[in-house]
């Protein structure tokens, strides 16, 4: 039996809600006290950006997650909602997750998480079962009950799943079935120092992936896969840095987007840097992301 395809892209997990504060330098020195401007609630978590991003270039996107039924679930909620994103929710007993981000002069944040993780928490599979089959390609956010998704995924080439271990340090236990499961790797080079390249070849040798992408921030990216180890430039900012917060989940969003338009990996790097550097310009996790128009425009 075929099915028609429904979905370009499915978002497993990541949800959350952000409670930005701006703060006058980072890392912060202890006072008591510190005046700040509006502290703001945004809807963030990287799975949200991912969701957010796709949709906003045009892809057809299904998001699935698990909130609480507390304001901060009914916010993300109703935020998907209102921009058009189709999404599959599940009650979270622990609440929704949630994070402090703390944002300097400069855009460079600190982000406190606050996961609530519950031990053996699973996603309901009548959520994604029928996307995921139908869909061009899933993302796995690093949510720990994500990692069960990955035997209904055994079956799909290893192309057309993704996940993004963010600030993975190459130790960390808890990254390694996504790190391993996953056929297109993107990860931060932030805790990765001098190991870069020896963690990425470890992730392209111990498991499915095809091609690992790292970031580097202003510096660009690498890319490792069948070609060997590459280097690219970031792009240029279109305005001052306003915020760096979402400006990676911003770039696999464009990413995805080339390699969903049948892109080579070189284009697909420049249109996830374009959308990167358009992120850091707005302030917010994923308030403004880019668009089709805007990013086409750009490259």
């Amino acid at each position: 039996m075929t099915h028609d395809v429904t979905h370009d892209v499915v978002v497993i997990g990541g949800t959350g809600v952000d409670t930005t504060v701006y703060v006058p330098e980072l890392p912060l020195p202890y006072a008591d006290t510190y005046a700040v401007p509006p502290v703001v609630d945004r809807i963030g978590n990287t799975g949200s950006g991912v969701a957010l991003g796709c949709h906003a270039l045009g892809l057809r996107v299904r998001l699935v997650d698990l909130v609480g039924d507390d304001p901060q679930g009914r916010f993300i909620r109703a935020h998907m909602e209102e921009r058009g994103v189709e999404a599959g929710w599940a009650l979270a007993p622990q609440g929704t997750r949630r994070s402090v981000l703390l944002v300097g002069p400069d855009g460079r944040r600190t982000s406190l998480f606050d996961p609530r993780v519950v031990p053996d928490e699973r996603l309901p599979r009548e959520l994604y079962l029928d996307a995921v089959r139908d869909a061009r390609h899933v993302h796995v956010s690093i949510t720990d009950f994500s990692r069960h998704v990955y035997p209904d995924l055994a079956g799909r080439p290893a192309a057309t799943v993704s996940t993004d271990l963010h600030d993975w340090d190459g130790d960390n236990d808890h990254h390694r079935d996504f790190a391993y499961s996953s056929g297109l790797v993107f990860l931060s080079e932030t805790a990765l120092g001098s190991r870069r390249e020896e963690v990425m070849r470890h992730i392209l040798d111990a498991g499915r992936a095809q091609t690992v992408v790292c970031t580097a921030g202003a510096e660009g990216c690498h890319v490792l896969d069948a070609d060997g180890l590459r280097h690219f430039p970031a792009a240029p900012l279109p305005g001052p840095v306003a915020d760096s917060n979402g400006a990676g989940d911003a770039f696999v969003s464009g990413f995805l987007y080339g390699r969903l338009h049948g892109r080579p990996v070189e284009e697909c790097v420049r249109l996830g840097a374009v959308a990167g550097a358009h992120a850091c310009t707005v302030q917010g996790t994923h308030e403004d992301p880019i668009t089709e128009k805007t990013l086409l425009d750009r490259v």
